[in-house]
């Protein structure tokens, strides 16, 4: 049982205001950009915090077995 990259781009986009997400992932692992200004001066770790936590049910179901983060602000995209 596996979850789509849109519905892991939907749980991440609920979670945050004003986000751009992308998702690329084959069924098993996943990669993801999130950028939000949420993540204004939060840590590296911080900012996966709360992307997980966005996910944390597919993850505990087993839908979601990997996902790598990208976390940025706006600014530090542009």
């Amino acid at each position: 049982m596996s979850i789509s990259n849109e519905a892991v781009e939907a749980l991440i986009s609920e979670a945050f205001d004003s986000v751009e997400v992308t998702v690329s992932g084959d069924g098993y692992k996943y990669e993801t950009t999130v950028v939000s200004a949420a993540f204004a001066d939060l840590s590296k770790l911080k900012r996966h915090q709360l992307v997980y936590k966005a996910v944390n049910e597919a993850i505990v179901s087993g839908e979601l077995h990997a996902l790598t983060i990208t976390a940025l602000t706006p600014e530090e995209v542009a």
